[in-house]
């Protein structure tokens, strides 16, 4: 119980500091060109999963590793300890998924499933953008 409080507290003190910058939207309508990349692993629509990767639709204002799919013990402790999806969270996510978990939960060794990389800042906020326009769940 202690160690959940305290990875609580040290999640919110990570992301203010590292994710205090605001987030700039992209395009949706390049976003859901961009998105391709991510259909091998994930869907969009509702009720539908794929077995490599959780259904994005709604993942904004999600606790992380709550959907149904068999995410990894390091996601899982992540929204444990708070983490719920925003699209700046999402932004640095997508960006280098290991090193973010890394640095959300104060570990040196994480386990992650995702390992594709969006590095490309203005993909990401396309994609970021699309996603927000689908809706359900969305701020």
């Amino acid at each position: 119980m202690m160690r959940a409080a305290f990875l609580s507290g040290l999640l919110a003190v990570i992301l203010f500091t590292t994710f205090s910058v605001a987030f700039t939207p992209g395009d949706p309508v390049r976003g859901e060109k961009v998105f391709r990349k991510c259909k091998a692993c994930h869907s969009v629509e509702a009720g539908r999963t794929k077995p490599t990767g959780p259904n994005l639709l709604g993942l904004f204002g999600r606790q992380a590793g709550t959907v149904d799919y068999r995410f990894s013990t390091s996601m899982i402790e992540a929204g444990e300890a708070g983490l719920v999806w925003t699209p700046e969270l999402v932004d640095a996510y997508i960006a280098d998924p290991k090193a973010f978990l890394k640095e959300t939960l104060d570990a040196t060794r994480v386990r992650n499933k995702m390992v594709f990389k969006l590095k490309d800042e203005d993909e990401r906020a396309d994609v970021i953008a699309y996603l927000m326009s689908l809706g359900d769940g969305n701020p």
